[in-house]
């Protein structure tokens, strides 16, 4: 608008041209309705900073004022056209300048309107108030006729519907078959239980968050109790035992970040990496490897070589085929460990973050083994897949044959690490010494039985406070609960929550220390949920029950526990420093177990926890540290 103001007073005297008069009339129309149009929006923004999210009153008139300025867009959009026709118009012979200035004001209106349009179709709820008719199952239900069933199947039914039509869209761009169509109904039917229940806006989740952080950083700076720190201390052989671990972790580490490829490699040698891969890369195809898949110029196929620093007569199998449950793997000899290592590439396509996504319980059948459990569908698929290509089509047969005593190792990272982790359990009646270093892996991945069966082969290694590692659907139903109990509670504004919280993370200082709804209660009155917490859950769910202290130990779990594999080796750094970038970072490890895991952690290393350079780096820095002892 201000743009267009001094447009207008600049040239407001050179419109006695040809035309003129109508490019002069729809400048002076376009002001005025921008002027109502930002009176709208700041009308708007007001009225939205009043009240708190879990008390809507002072925000009653937000719906009329959100009509208004849909009405707005009728004349807005009229006059967008009227604008690009008049431009267009030969007839029209003022000065260039003023007829580009124009044109430029034309397309900022289509912009504004196509973005505008965009950003509604993303936050539009097309179920609307029907939220509320809506019981998740396994709870009693209360329904008086035929009607009130065929009503809760139908808002159930829409819902799945309308996650499934979002999912689409996000994977518009890939080929999709039968198994990408179950796929996306697995998902969306995971997605409308899992949000089914909640009034929540992604504000109100970002506000919960940032209030979750602070809270959770103020306790972890309370001092511990002394039989806490006690119970750490780990006995001389445990000790070593680990610095043998890592030291293993560090080296085949390498393999899982090489299968990502040159993705990977350019990630983290973003000046020389091309460079480098240029003479590989248009060289010719290898043919003393086996590979599948596509991989354009063998840049994939380079940055594994320059990654692990093997030899072309190295590699016994490559894979980059993907497809939803296929995903790329390569079977290598490491002379250096005397191993055969089978390294699992981690999510890097759509199609894997589908595998990810497809998170329903599958039961595992093994023979001979009694811990038969339950596992994550997706990934047991991938490692399904894997399988049968290495078994049926011979690949450790023969390298095996070229390396009779060699020890089997299978390694990834991410849905990777998951995968080579369910891929060792299929494989270890095969191969009796076989061992798994999963790296990073989901925390919903296998039942407690098999966890525990797989503690005598598989190794995890956790960095830090990693989202994927604490991933589970109880984990994320808890996530929920706490949101909404600390969002419900704090009173106050939205946007206080949200620009103090920004400027904590980014330049740190102590926690806010927001007033709650729950300060001044006595303890027993914390048990009861809060008229608040009513506000944002609908009644009878799952999440609105587990805020009653023991409402949930009278029903069967909604989702079934998953853990992580194996033996958990837990990283972290010895100052916890909340900062993204940090130099000269030193870390400790120890053994942990699932419990720990078991809650999600709020933080902006959350996500860069995850990163397979990260947990590279980490493993690295222990590694050498205690190479440095050794030396001493």
């Amino acid at each position: 608008w201000i743009g267009i103001l001094a447009l207008y007073a600049v040239h407001k005297g050179q419109f006695n041209c040809p035309g003129g008069g109508l490019l002069h009339s729809y400048l002076l129309v376009l002001l005025i309705l921008l002027a109502a149009i930002i009176c709208a929006l700041s009308a708007l923004v007001y009225i939205s900073m009043q009240g708190t999210i879990s008390n809507p009153g002072p925000r009653k008139s937000l719906p009329k004022l959100l009509y208004t300025r849909l009405v707005l867009y009728l004349p807005e959009f009229i006059w967008a056209v009227v604008g690009a026709v008049w431009v267009s118009d030969s007839s029209v012979r003022c000065e260039k300048t003023v007829i580009n200035a124009i044109i430029g004001t034309v397309i900022a209106s289509w912009v504004i309107i196509i973005f505008t349009i965009i950003g509604v179709l993303i936050v539009f709820d097309p179920l609307g108030g029907k939220k509320t008719f809506y019981l998740t199952d396994g709870v009693n239900r209360n329904l008086e006729s035929s009607q009130s069933g065929q009503l809760l199947y139908n808002v159930k039914n829409t819902a799945t519907r309308v996650w499934e039509k979002r999912i689409r869209l996000m994977c518009c761009c890939i080929v999709q078959d039968d198994d990408h169509r179950v796929a996306f109904t697995s998902i969306a039917e995971l997605f409308r239980t899992y949000f089914s229940d909640t009034d929540l806006v992604p504000s109100d989740i970002a506000a919960g968050l940032i209030l979750l952080h602070q809270e959770q950083d103020k306790m972890e700076s309370c001092p511990k109790e002394p039989e806490e720190v006690l119970c750490h201390s780990p006995s001389s052989l445990v000790a070593d035992d680990l610095d043998i671990e890592l030291e293993n972790a560090a080296h085949y580490m390498l393999f899982a970040a090489a299968a990502y490829g040159w993705p990977y490699y350019i990630y983290t040698n973003p000046f020389t990496a091309l460079c480098k891969l240029n003479g590989d890369c248009c060289g010719s195809r290898p043919t003393d490897s086996d590979i599948t898949g596509s991989d354009r110029h063998n840049f994939h196929f380079g940055s594994i070589l320059k990654i692990t620093g093997l030899q072309y007569r190295d590699f016994i199998h490559i894979s980059f085929h993907n497809k939803i449950y296929e995903i790329p793997f390569f079977v290598a000899l490491d002379h250096k460990k005397e191993a055969i290592v089978v390294a699992v590439r981690g999510t890097l396509s759509f199609e894997d973050i589908l595998t990810d996504l497809s998170a329903d319980c599958e039961d595992l059948t093994l023979e001979d083994v009694l811990e038969n459990g339950f596992v994550h569908k997706g990934i047991t698929q991938a490692a399904n897949y894997i399988y049968q290509k290495l078994i049926n089509d011979g690949i450790l047969n023969q390298a095996f044959t070229i390396a009779p005593e060699y020890k089997l190792i299978i390694v990834g990272h991410s849905l990777g690490g998951g995968t080579a982790s369910i891929l060792a359990i299929l494989l270890r009646n095969s191969f009796p010494t076989l061992k798994c270093y999963a790296f990073s892996p989901p925390g919903g991945l296998l039942s407690k039985t098999l966890a525990d069966y797989t503690k005598h082969f598989i190794v995890s290694v956790i960095l830090g406070k990693d989202l994927v590692a604490r991933l589970s659907m109880p984990n994320m139903e808890d996530l929920k609960r706490r949101i909404v109990r600390i969002v419900a509670n704090c009173n106050r504004p939205k946007y206080q929550i949200l620009l103090r919280g920004c400027w904590y993370e980014v330049f740190g200082g102590d926690p806010d220390n927001f007033p709650t709804e729950l300060d001044g209660r006595n303890q027993d009155a914390l048990t009861q949920p809060l008229l608040a917490e009513e506000s944002l859950m609908v009644h009878r769910s799952p999440s609105y029950n587990a805020l009653d202290g023991e409402s949930h130990l009278n029903s069967p779990p909604q989702y079934t526990h998953l853990y992580l594999p194996g033996k958990i080796i837990h990283i972290v750094e010895e100052s916890s420093s909340r900062r993204l970038c940090s130099s000269d970072i030193k870390y400790t490890a120890s053994w942990s177990n699932e419990t720990v895991f078991s809650s999600i952690l709020i933080s902006p290393k959350m996500i860069t926890d995850h990163m397979p350079d990260v947990v590279l780096n980490a493993l690295n820095s222990l590694s050498q540290e205690h190479g440095s002892c050794i030396s001493c």
